[in-house]
């Protein structure tokens, strides 16, 4: 059975369970009559394979956007509950966040800190996990619209929550991203391992000692956890790891910078903390320049701003941007609906119940939520992402709503260097070895996966007690892939794909729309 709908049409005439295709073939002229405008949209009834959110037993949609600690975590809350799951992240893996900056140093693999979402949740049967990238939601027609590769989806709801976490924000210097990637996807520290790796391969091959210098000279922006556990391991990597493997280098010699316009490192973790952890950094060879405001980055290196209004330079080939976060800009578009205020980081306010006024099927959980001042961490996730899982149980069980979401502060950790690190549990404030040996356990509790965890205690083992680093592949693929896509526009992958595409980008076109 055939039925034809205008675009317009299409959302109030479709029946559950119909798939949505539009299709144009290559030099097809485009037919139009009244009401239909320049385009045509072709239903087959029923589908054959139910799309995405589209599940025929009946029971309540619940989509999750993002597949990190939050909705990870919420999606394997739901395990029991009599509703059907769907998982939509723009990743096919759950990524452990917090060890990226060990991918990027070579002390591990990709693969052991981000194992596939499907994978995780291979046994749970109520869940499906999609690609895709959410690009909108329609707070009142219950919908989730995402694409993947020219591919688009449409999903509804009967409960949302949405998890799409945080990127790296420089504040309003987007610029700066060509030469200073951050560090929040398996791309960025990829893309760090070949830059860091590949300074000291250029560095042996040149002749210039200025470039040498330039070369060697690594700067990393933002002093919060994750700028001193990059800046502690590059040293490490410099001064033990690749100390006897060059022979016109030095590389012990190398120059490890830790930049941040605030007067003191590791800010949340107090000042006694803080300034321990300054001093192991200096221990180890880390130039630590506090009240130091970046303007400028470029290929050749940075420009700051002291406190005393004094401009300076520091050549450096590597720059890494571990300064601020940017929340998801679903918020923005979920504000605009809402009518809930979003703060300058793009966080959405909450209700105490972590949904959104007027829409208590709306959950928002992670970096996206503006609540009391809680911080941007993993434990607030979980317990978000476990707490909202819960209140649509007890909505669809017709039980009375939990109280307001309670964050329980289980401690922050960071590690300087091999057997330092900085901890603090509630009154409790350790360092050194004691803290190292505790980051490591609760590290490891939280890697998701036996096998993830075994190989990681093994690389662990080799490079904590050796010298060595397991993972030091790096090409040039890793360095300039992410500039590449970005010169050559967003259609680029979409183009080499082959099959169906949306109009958007080309001729040919496929859309998958779930009732």
């Amino acid at each position: 059975m055939l039925r034809v709908y205008g675009t317009s049409a299409r959302a109030a005439s479709r029946r559950p369970a119909e798939q949505t295709v539009c299709w144009i073939a290559r030099g097809q002229a485009v037919p139009s009559s009244a009401g239909m405008g320049d385009s045509f949209i072709m239903t087959t009834s029923p589908a054959r394979v139910p799309a995405g959110s589209d599940q025929p037993s009946g029971r309540p949609r619940v989509v999750i956007i993002g597949s990190g600690f939050g909705g990870l975590f919420a999606a394997q809350a739901l395990k029991d509950a009599p509703v059907d799951v769907t998982v939509i992240a723009k990743t096919s893996h759950h990524l452990f966040q917090p060890l990226l900056y060990q991918v990027a140093t070579g002390i591990l693999s990709e693969g052991e800190i981000a194992p596939a979402t499907r994978e995780i949740l291979r046994r749970q049967r109520n869940a499906v996990v999609l690609l895709g990238d959410v690009v909108d939601i329609d707070v009142t027609a219950r919908t989730v619209t995402s694409t993947v590769l020219g591919r688009t989806s449409v999903h509804r709801y009967d409960e949302l929550i949405v998890a799409a976490g945080a990127g790296q924000s420089y504040f309003g210097n987007d610029r700066f991203a060509e030469f200073a990637p951050g560090m929040k996807s398996i791309d960025d520290a990829l893309e760090l391992r070949g830059r860091i790796f590949g300074a000291f391969e250029l560095a042996e091959a040149a002749d210039d000692q200025a470039e040498i210098d330039r070369l060697m000279t690594f700067v990393v922006v933002g002093a919060g956890p994750t700028g001193v556990e990059m800046a502690g391991q590059i040293a490490e990597l410099a001064h033990r790891t690749l100390k006897h493997d060059f022979r016109r280098i030095d590389p012990t010699t190398s120059r490890i910078v830790l930049l941040d316009a605030a007067p003191k490192i590791l800010p949340s973790f107090g000042e006694k903390l803080g300034g321990r952890a300054r001093r192991q950094l200096n221990d180890i060879g880390v130039e630590v320049q506090l009240g130091a405001m970046v303007t400028e980055v470029d290929a050749d290196g940075i420009e700051v701003k002291d406190s005393d209004g004094q401009v300076r330079r520091i050549n450096a080939a590597t720059k890494i941007w571990a300064a601020g976060v940017q929340a998801s800009p679903l918020g923005r578009l979920l504000g605009e609906q809402t009518g809930a205020e979003v703060d300058r980081a793009g966080r959405i306010s909450v209700l105490p119940d972590l949904t959104l006024p007027d829409h208590p099927e709306i959950h928002v959980v992670g970096d996206m939520m503006s609540l009391n001042r809680l911080p941007g961490v993993a434990q607030v996730a979980i317990q978000g992402g476990r707490y909202s899982a819960d209140q649509i149980e007890r909505r669809i069980a017709g039980k009375a709503p939990r109280g307001p979401f309670e964050y329980h502060d289980k401690g922050s950790m960071a590690t300087i260097s091999r057997f330092h690190a900085v901890a603090e549990i509630g009154n409790l404030k350790f360092e050194g070895f004691i803290a190292w040996m505790m980051w490591l356990v609760v590290h490891l509790f939280y890697i998701v996966g036996f096998k993830s965890r075994i190989t990681t205690v093994l690389h662990w083992l080799i490079s904590f007690l050796g010298r060595g680093r397991s993972q030091r592949v790096a090409t040039q693929q890793q360095v300039y892939g992410r500039l590449a896509l970005e010169h050559v526009g967003p259609h680029f992958e979409a183009s080499k794909t082959g099959g169906l595409k949306d109009p958007s980008t080309g001729p040919s076109v496929a859309t998958s729309e779930s009732a």
